[in-house]
């Protein structure tokens, strides 16, 4: 099949206006009070925007659109939202649109050579629209049109598995299990899910140790605990509300410990904006330089967290040996663990060198934070894609859970594991059935439920699907949310693998890049935003999301829809089943369109802990069942709690190479762009830079400021990312650091963690090479489209 090559997959080399300046002083404060009111007048107007933020995170009104932090269970604040949800909210809530006079005034083409800010700046999405072979322009298309389109693609494929069926985590758990049941009885377990790009490496390295592949912390066990260690993660950016947490764990007298090769503003210095309502706190928290979160940062190499750890856990030993039974909780190893043995021969055999050499971190700072661990009667261990994206994730997380296993940190207040994840319900949708390999005995539920056999073979996840369409193995390609070109690896290999379908299809509400990198024939499906009125046949309709904590809540938008045309999530997952599936299918699509409580009752009989879903849910927000944060169960192959072990990982760079990671900026969450600067590490007005230690930047011959080129090699292949600007920054040698999804493209679809196949996005060797014509590698790109 010919591939549509007419348009550009990387985003635009945009350089003009980048200046690199000093970055904030502390995190949150009056500046984010000033852009979160700057975003919601300027994006969803004065009173509009006003209404709107006080039902974000609220038991009468919608869950945030973008992290998924919990609310607190009880005692919300009036303003229960951070600058970053604000923008998200207010970007959703834009009262700029997007229709067919737009796209009939601007080819794929034209729009392929913007920038991200300014395709998702656009506006609302209004109608379906389709892109028709040969076409360079999308046009207007009805929905009963564009079903029967997809359905008639799909029922012409030689397999239901030559289908992929992607999850963005927005899609609610109503949708998501919907989508998955759908899916299944079409015939496949292709369900890819940004999971498996982000935190599929924790679910992997949990199930293997303790049973579950979800943290055992609540929100309140951070008032409980003596150390908190977070690790590869940026709060004040990608979870500013948890900064609020970690505030009141320091004032009941916690310790917190940064691990991260970035200095970063959030877990430095906090200026928590909820002050400023406060009389007596407001003037000390604008005159003041904010509360200090963390009482020691440690700065590894990347991928240095497995070696630091098993130093911690070296030192600990020692102490243990030099005073039998006061280290370690033996009696909690013995009645709830299995490994100790195993890890305890294996610490003694690490030798130190290989420790501080593989973590870069020094042997006096490794016993500061081993003698903390000693200390502390509870200890809570956050983390989040810092750890998650690397070749040894999973070995890094489970050595993180023998850290907290040896002194009995599962299922006591104050203690526990703390996966954070990032979209508010790529949790939740894991939950409702969105895996490519779910569990035999969930999906014998499953059928039981709906009267038929669902597939069992395993599907593709995110890296195998983008390898089948490459290779021609699936040909149609049907997201659920997202900007899957932007969120994945490898950005040109992926943009031929989806140019290679005979279909895409994107449910959406802001127009992205992914619709205009397509198959033969490209549909684009506006759906409903969180914060929109759902009106179905049986009235007004309510979702539910399950946040980083296992609790479900619900969520009940307020707008009118920016648009008539526009359907629910659900009400296009049953209009599709239906016209693929059929009228004989038994499932009554129509009537749960109509209905999410059907939806629910339908969850509660196939889902465990969603018993009696309905009532539980009008009654207010409910936990799921975590066994091991009650020490009730371990279901593991051994019954118990594992200990694991994994060698530290050897790191070979010849001269002139560095290990690279992704990072997002401040003003973007996930792959929306909502702004241009990073004011927390001083870049302002432009997205194209690479951050360098200063002593590599002048052992290269190279200046800050200077614009250099990214090349990665990995398999022979040579991948570039052009026009780069220079950045000094704290940043171990050795290491550098750039934003997604500008850098995915030097990510190899190749490259991916250990039983997680999660892309290596934080371990990417390149090296660099001056930018020898910013323009002429401009005109180069444009001419490649061509």
């Amino acid at each position: 099949m010919p591939e549509n090559t007419a348009t550009s997959a990387q985003p635009p080399i945009e350089l003009a206006g980048t200046k690199l300046a000093a970055p904030s002083a502390a995190a949150a404060g009056l500046t984010a009070v000033i852009k979160t009111t700057r975003f919601a007048v300027g994006g969803a107007g004065a009173l509009r925007g006003a209404q709107l933020l006080l039902k974000v995170n609220q038991k009468d009104g919608f869950d945030c659109q973008s992290c998924a932090w919990p609310s607190p269970d009880d005692d919300r604040h009036v303003f229960e939202f951070c600058e970053n949800g604000a923008k998200a909210v207010a970007d959703e809530a834009t009262t700029k649109r997007c229709g067919a006079e737009f796209f009939a005034a601007h080819s794929v083409a034209e729009l392929a050579a913007k920038g991200d800010y300014w395709l998702n700046r656009q506006g609302r999405l209004t109608e379906p629209m389709v892109l028709r072979p040969g076409a360079t322009h999308y046009a207007p298309i009805g929905w009963d049109e564009a079903f029967a389109l997809i359905a008639g693609e799909l029922r012409a494929l030689p397999s239901p598995d030559a289908a992929v069926f992607y999850t963005s985590g927005r899609t609610s758990n109503e949708a998501a299990f919907l989508y998955q049941l759908f899916v299944r009885q079409f015939g496949t377990n292709n369900l890819p899910d940004c999971s498996n790009m982000c935190h599929e490496s924790s679910g992997a390295a949990l199930v293997e140790t303790i049973g579950i592949g979800k943290g055992t912390v609540k929100v309140e066990d951070f008032k409980q605990a003596d150390a908190i260690f977070v690790i590869g993660q940026n709060p004040g950016t990608n979870h500013p509300r948890m900064l609020m947490t970690l505030e009141e764990a320091k004032q009941n007298g916690a310790t917190i410990v940064s691990i991260n090769p970035l200095p970063e503003i959030g877990t430095d210095r906090f200026k928590n904006p909820q002050h400023f309502l406060n009389p007596l706190k407001a003037l000390p928290t604008l005159m003041g330089e904010g509360v200090r979160l963390a009482d020691i940062w440690v700065q590894p190499r990347i991928n240095g967290d497995l070696a630091l750890f098993k130093g911690i856990m070296k030192e600990m030993l020692a102490a243990e040996d030099a005073a039998p039974g006061t280290v370690f909780d033996h009696e909690f190893i013995q009645q709830h663990t299995h490994g100790y043995d195993a890890l305890i021969a294996d610490l003694r055999a690490t030798d130190w060198a290989d420790i501080t050499e593989g973590s870069g971190v020094d042997r006096a700072q490794i016993k500061t934070l081993a003698d903390l661990a000693i200390r502390s009667r509870a200890t809570i261990c956050c983390w989040a894609m810092g750890l998650t994206q690397q070749p040894n994730s999973v070995e890094t997380i489970q050595t993180i859970v023998n850290f907290l296993l040896l002194r009995g940190n599962l299922g006591k207040p104050g203690a526990g594991a703390c996966p954070v994840r990032g979209h508010s319900n790529v949790q939740g949708d894991r939950t409702m059935g969105i895996f490519e390999k779910m569990p035999d005995r969930w999906l014998d539920r499953l059928d039981a439920e709906f009267a038929f056999k669902s597939p069992r073979a395993h599907g593709f996840d995110t890296v195998d699907a983008i390898k089948a369409m490459h290779d021609g193995r699936a040909a149609v390609f049907f997201g659920m949310g997202g900007n899957f070109l932007s969120a994945t690896p490898d950005t040109e290999y992926t943009a031929r693998a989806l140019r290679r379908c005979r279909l895409t299809a994107h449910v959406s509400t802001k127009l992205n890049r992914s619709h205009l990198v397509t198959g033969r024939t490209a549909l684009i499906l506006p759906c409903l935003g969180r914060s929109e009125r759902d009106v179905q046949a049986a009235g007004e309709q309510f979702v539910t999301v399950e946040d980083s904590m296992g609790i479900i809540n619900p969520s009940r938008g307020h707008l009118p829809p920016a648009s008539a045309a526009l359907l629910s999530e659900p009400a296009i997952v049953c209009r599709l089943a239906r016209a693929v599936l059929g009228p004989e299918n038994r499932v009554r699509w129509e009537e749960l369109a109509g209905d999410y409580d059907q939806i629910r009752d339908h969850i509660a009989r196939v889902v465990p802990g969603f018993e009696d879903y309905n009532p539980r849910i009008k009654a207010g927000i409910f936990y799921l069942p975590n066994a091991p944060r009650d020490r009730r169960e371990w279901r593991t192959a051994t019954n118990r709690a594992n200990f694991t072990v994994a060698p530290i990982p050897r790191r070979s760079l010849a001269a002139g190479e560095f290990v690279m990671m992704t990072i997002r900026t401040h003003d973007q969450f996930n792959t929306t762009v909502y702004g241009l600067d990073d004011r927390y590490r001083g870049v302002f007005g432009g997205r194209r830079v690479v951050f360098m230690h200063e002593e590599d930047i002048r052992a290269a011959g190279l200046q800050g400021g200077q614009l250099v080129d990214l090349i990665n090699r990995f398999g022979g292949v040579e991948r570039v990312a052009e026009a780069f600007m220079i950045a000094p920054y704290r940043i171990p040698r050795g290491c550098v650091a750039t934003y997604f999804p500008e850098a995915n493209v030097l990510v190899p679809i190749d490259s991916t963690a250990n039983k997680s196949n999660t892309p290596t996005s934080k371990y990417v060797v390149i090296t660099l090479r001056p930018t020898a014509d910013p323009a002429a590698a401009l005109a180069a790109r444009r001419a490649e489209a061509d």
